[in-house]
Order: C-alpha cells, then structure tokens, then sequence
C-alpha cells in the first residue's frame, strides 16, 4: 500500500523530523508507521471515494469514508512497516533511510514484524466489516503484491518500478469500491492517472538519490550512464506524455466541466514541463523540481476533479 513510489520523497523530512535526543518508544512506533507520511494514499482514496459516491448519487456518508480512510491507512502503515522489518540491512547503508528506528537499532525485529502484522491484520478486518469486502480484498492484494513482488525485485530488476506502480496505484480503486462496492471504467481510469504519475515521481526520486540505492545494492536504476541515462529519460517522458491527455478525457469533472479542463491542462502541461527539464539536465536540482511539481500536481489534479464534479 505505502509504496516507494508514492512516499519515498515525503519519508526524507519524517525521519529527518525524528531526530530527537531520547526518543520515546511511542515516537519510535509513530515514526516507524509514519502515518504522516502516507498523506497522499489518504488524498488519492478519499478522491476514489468521493467521485465514487457522487458517481453513485444519494447522499455523502461520512462514517463510511471515515471507515475507509481509517482502515486503508491502518494497512498502509502496516505495509511500510513490514518493508522495514524486510529491508532493516539494507535501510542501514543507504544515508536516507539509516535513522529509521529499526535500521538504526532503536527497535527489535521481533516486535517490529509483529506490529506490522497487527496493523495490516486489524486494518484489513476492519474494511471487511465495516466497510465492504471488496475494499478489503483490494487493500490486501496491494499490501502481498507490495511485499512479495515489488520489495525483492528492487534487487534484481529497474523494471520494479513498473511492478511496483500497480499496488501503488490501488488506493483510488479503494476508495471507489468503499463508496459504491464495485469499481467501474472511471475508477480504473483514476488508477491509470495514478499509475502513470508514479513514474516520474520515482524517477526523480532515484535520481537523486542514486548513490545510496547503489550503495545498498537496489537496482532501481540501471549501471552504467547512457543506459541509465536512456532508462531514466523514457521512463519520465512517456508516462508524463500519456497522461496528459488522460487526464483530460471527459471522464473527469462534471460531463460538461471546461472548469476542470481549464485546471487540468496547465497542471499537466507544468508536471510535463519540470519532467522535460529534468531529463534535458538530468542533474539533482532539476530531479527536485520535478519531485515538487509532481508532489503539488496529484492533489491538485484530484482535488480539482472534486470540486468540478460538484
């Protein structure tokens, strides 16, 4: 659920704010959920369940969102705790990750494993019941395709950012099916908006942080630097290049909306700006650029399909 993709960028201020003299073991558990940091999966299944619900009609249920939010982001603190407990060695080595609590041996395996357990286990049932169950089979399946798919290719293949892009591009999925219990041709649409805006995210992520992936031994990128180089181009430019006119598809805002039109073509046409600068430059101030905008492009993007659907 709390995929690299989506979190990587907002996890370097959490573990940065956590540098306290004596940590508290409550602080040391807030920190290692980081349920902060998973504020854009709390944006992007609250706007799946609100276009969900208005797509649904009646009236707005509250404590049924209030349901969905809760138990999403329970399992997806859940699943960010687990990758730690996996990948507590190799957190160790790379400078953006070794202040986390287990990799800095704050923390014991054991009771991490066990918490992460708790969380995802109690937030799943939650969904099952007070939700429906398909939010909970979709929560579920993103946290075991996250955990045992995306989390061991980030040793052995770049492509684990195109594996890792399909339970990173659920929570809207999630909250559709909260709202409404099915998901249809619009809410598989918000997850290719998702989908896509992953990867020049990440890439700008791994770009910038490229030295100390190496270093852990993750390869998120390719060795070696035309090929790298080509990788990182492509795999920025292309998603950038097909979601541009996605996102303007008549699916979006009211049936009739030039409002939303008006809004999401020049946030595209920025988040496609910033993109192109960065894989002209390809150095680490154009890569923060380009992590900014996307940052301020997803909830932008997705509180503006709220507003103009009305």
């Amino acid at each position: 659920m709390a995929t690299e993709p989506m979190v990587a960028a907002l996890d370097v201020s959490a573990v940065q704010s956590s540098r306290v003299d004596s940590p508290t073991l409550l602080s040391e558990y807030w920190a290692l959920a980081k349920p902060e940091v998973n504020f854009l999966i709390v944006i992007t299944t609250f706007a799946g369940f609100y276009l969900g619900r208005a797509a649904s009609g009646g009236d707005f249920p509250f404590v049924l969102m209030i349901h969905t939010l809760v138990g999403t982001l329970l399992v997806a603190s859940g699943t960010g705790t687990l990758n730690q407990y996996i990948e507590r060695r190799f957190d160790g080595q790379m400078r953006r990750t070794a202040r986390r609590p287990l990799a800095a041996g704050r923390l014991k395996p054991s009771p991490v494993l066990w918490f992460g357990i708790a969380l995802s286990v109690v937030g799943s049932i939650y969904l099952a019941m007070a939700v429906n169950l398909l939010a909970c089979l979709l929560t579920t399946f993103t946290l075991l395709s996250y955990l045992f798919f995306y989390t061991p290719l980030k040793r052995k293949t770049p492509l684990c950012t195109l594996v890792g892009a399909f339970p990173g591009a659920m929570p809207p999925l999630i909250g559709w099916a909260g709202a409404s219990g099915k998901v249809n041709f619009e809410a598989w649409t918000l997850y290719a908006v998702l989908f896509l805006w992953q990867f020049p995210h990440f890439m700008a992520i791994a770009w910038m942080y490229r030295d100390d992936y190496d270093r852990a031994g993750y390869l998120v990128l390719p060795p070696g630097g035309r090929v790298r180089g080509r990788f990182v181009d492509w795999q920025t430019l292309l998603p950038l290049l097909t979601l541009m006119p996605l996102v303007l598809l008549p699916t979006f805002g009211a049936p009739t909306s030039t409002l939303y039109r008006i809004g999401a073509f020049p946030l595209s046409l920025g988040f496609l700006y910033y993109g192109a600068q960065f894989v002209f430059r390809r150095s680490n101030s154009a890569a923060r650029r380009l992590l900014a905008a996307s940052i301020i492009y997803l909830p932008s993007l997705f509180v503006l399909m709220i507003v103009t659907r009305g």
